[in-house]
């Protein structure tokens, strides 16, 4: 699965999932970028590839603002002369009951999962139907993009959406050779989820060890989380798919807590 000779945007790679991904493509042959708010954070991690012999930039991107969208892409062409994989992967996650949430807050979440996939999309193709390469690109879905838990409406209505827009821009995107599929993991033991975890424990009056074993994982077929090793992985098998066989699909990487 080798990425020799593409370049690959991942948001919200400073840490976490796109962390792993970033890592994983550049040790493909990938030059990367690491996208993502928190730019120190993506300059250290577009140093430990260049440490590690890769090759990588960091920008910084609000995913949620038209104009940084844009020039990180235009900065992924100009730094390696294409953009031939996105990841649209930075998230937050807001637990609470849905008459608790405030139209903000609802805002936000729709806004960081879904608006952002939205502008990378148009960012994406714009240039891959351009420069008539082809291309991948990957939505960080979720279990949740698949099915529903109490207190997290917001999440689960915008992770449903991802699977809408990659099979709607697969068709679009076919003619072009651009193909879009969304990577749905189950529990992965990052901060996104870690957080979660007080939250989740008072609602349900229970231990976070309690809410660990009897929610996060009581459904998969080992009582195992997810890897961000995991998903890195999917998402290098999604990126090297060779034809459009593979297009406008949902990959579930979850320890069998969800099946189709």
């Amino acid at each position: 699965m080798s990425m020799q000779g593409k370049a690959a945007l991942i948001t919200g790679s400073a840490s976490g999932i796109g962390r792993a991904i970033a890592e994983t493509y550049a040790a493909a042959g990938a030059a990367v970028v690491i996208a993502d708010l928190n730019v120190q954070g993506a300059q250290a991690v577009a140093d430990a590839i260049g440490a590690a012999g890769g090759r990588a930039i960091a920008v910084g991107m609000d995913v949620t603002d038209e104009t940084q969208v844009e020039a990180g892409f235009a900065e992924c062409v100009r730094a390696f002369g294409s953009i031939d994989v996105v990841v649209s992967n930075a998230g937050i996650q807001i637990v609470k009951p849905v008459q608790e949430f405030s139209y903000a807050e609802w805002q936000r979440m729709i806004a960081i999962h879904l608006n952002a996939a939205f502008l990378c999309t148009r960012a994406a193709v714009n240039r891959m139907y351009a420069a008539g390469r082809g291309g991948a690109i990957i939505y960080m879905g979720s279990v949740h993009s698949k099915e529903a838990s109490a207190l997290k409406s917001a999440y689960v209505a915008a992770k449903h959406a991802l699977v809408g827009l990659a099979r709607t821009v697969a068709k679009e995107g076919g003619p072009h050779g651009v193909r879009t599929n969304v990577i749905c993991p189950g529990f992965v033991r990052t901060p996104l989820v870690l957080g979660q975890i007080p939250d989740l424990a008072r609602a349900n009056a229970m231990t976070e060890d309690e809410v660990i074993r009897k929610i996060m994982l009581k459904d998969t077929v080992d009582g195992v989380f997810t890897t961000v090793e995991d998903v890195a992985q999917a998402a290098l098998f999604l990126a090297t798919f060779p034809t459009n066989a593979l297009t406008g699909q949902s990959v579930i990487v979850s320890h069998g807590w969800h099946m189709e």
